[in-house]
């Protein structure tokens, strides 16, 4: 029982705002109250679920029992729940000393749209959205196994936020699934807005290089990995979700990989490769070769290198940093920019500015080569968080390459492959190469490191 004093005290400070509402409803001898937040709920909720009902009530009913059978009303015993209900969307009703919520959030971010990060040209198109509900939706009807099981969390001591743990119950190893709750158990913080950030909260390592989780927007992706027995987090008001554990084969295929046949999408994961590489080596083998190791270019090439760089003043990694510091900021921009300037600005610039450099002596038409080649394939990694990771990497190449020369770039490659091997996503080893393939009974885990 709660009475009428006890409920006006817990929602006084709520009254203060001014989307805060309250209405009495009445019909005959009897009376309601309704309390409810104007910008949280969907006011249909109100005239179509309480208002008409009550009044086209039997005689015999009473509100009570119009609340409980018809309308499916939850009676809340404790009066400390009913801002927190409030503040869930919910339509508070006080009835004779009872108070009972009505589910009416209003909706406004569940609608489907077409994957912009992850674009497919085979797969299905459409994205999560930022409805917790919408999204459970649509990765049951893609995954609509009885073993999939869905966990409802909550974080942040102000946000409130709610989280949805998925996972195959026959398929996920239970120390991963054990060590994943064990983590959010442990999160106290007063905001969760992001997956980056619950990311960072779950690792804890401040100076962790490479993602240990994949962020993805795309339900095919999330089956996929469901079926390979790993563990998906959705978090309400983000339309992607995140996938724990991630090896570093996660981050190097793409959705469309599934829909190749074998010789085409390895062919594609190994150019993948390559670029990987590339992108992390080549400016790096540039200071290396020009300044230190010319004699591993035939005379000819070793000559127009040289002759290209006959007008430019200084060393050669001085030429290297001030491209990559125009093309890292270019990249920038691009994203920063709106997109209907973005692009073009970004396009203009980096022509303008190559141009100008290299006919002004500061580079060499060599070395815009190299940084245009260094843009394009650092763009092939599917996965952005792998991408922003290798456009950091290739700066320990570039400082080892600038005083050991070709011996400096061999050891970043073995630090590199170290670190890697070393590294571990909760529990898993990280440095997988190929893993799940697909075959006629499910998915084998065929893994080489």
């Amino acid at each position: 029982m709660i009475t009428i004093g006890e409920l006006s005290r817990t929602v006084k400070k709520a009254m203060d705002s001014s989307d805060f509402k309250t209405a009495r409803l009445q019909h005959k001898h009897e009376e309601l109250l309704v309390y409810y937040y104007e910008s949280l709920c969907d006011l249909k909720v109100l005239r179509e679920r309480i208002s008409a009902p009550l009044v086209k009530r039997s005689e015999e009913q009473t509100f009570t029992e119009v609340l409980q059978s018809e309308l499916g009303c939850e009676e809340v015993h404790d009066v400390s729940e009913v801002v927190e209900k409030l503040l869930r969307g919910c339509i508070v009703i006080y009835v004779k000393d009872h108070v009972f919520v009505l589910q009416a959030l209003k909706v406004l971010t569940d609608q489907v749209r077409e994957a912009t990060v992850e674009a497919s040209i085979e797969g299905p198109h459409y994205c999560l959205t930022e409805n917790l509900h919408m999204n459970l939706n649509l990765i049951r009807q893609r995954y609509p196994s009885k073993d999939l099981t869905a966990k409802e969390k909550v974080l942040g001591r102000i946000s409130n936020t709610k989280l949805i743990l998925l996972y195959h119950e026959g398929l996920v190893q239970a120390e991963v699934l054990a060590h994943i709750e064990q983590q959010l158990s442990r999160i106290d913080v007063d905001l969760i807005q992001s997956h980056g950030q619950l990311e960072a909260l779950m690792t804890k390592k401040k100076y962790r290089l490479f993602p240990l989780m994949l962020n993805t927007e795309r339900p095919d992706r999330i089956a996929l990995n469901l079926a390979q027995g790993k563990v998906v987090i959705l978090l309400d008001g983000i339309p992607s979700a995140l996938i724990a554990p991630a090896v570093f084969y996660d981050f190097i295929s793409a959705v469309d990989d599934t829909t190749q046949s074998f010789f085409v999408s390895h062919s594609i994961v190994l150019l993948r490769y390559m670029a990987l590489l590339i992108t992390i080596t080549l400016p790096a083998l540039y200071i290396a070769i020009v300044s230190y190791n010319p004699e591993i270019f035939r005379v000819q090439l070793a000559v127009s290198i040289a002759g290209s760089r006959a007008s430019v003043p200084y060393p050669s990694f001085v030429e290297v940093f001030i491209m990559m510091f125009i093309i890292e900021t270019l990249i920038e921009a691009s994203i920063r920019l709106p997109k209907y300037i973005g692009q073009a600005a970004t396009t203009v610039g980096g022509l303008i500015l190559g141009q100008a450099a290299q006919q002004a002596g500061l580079v060499s038409s060599i070395m815009i080569i190299v940084t245009s080649m260094v843009a394009i394939v650092n763009f092939v990694i599917p996965i952005n968080a792998m991408s922003y990771a290798m456009r950091v990497v290739k700066y320990p190449f570039i400082l080892l390459s600038m005083f050991f020369g070709i011996t400096g770039i061999i050891v970043a490659l073995f630090c590199f492959s170290m670190y890697l091997a070393n590294m571990e996503s909760f529990g898993q080893p990280y440095f997988k190469l190929f893993v799940g393939e697909k075959s006629a009974t499910g998915y084998k885990h065929k893994e080489t490191s």
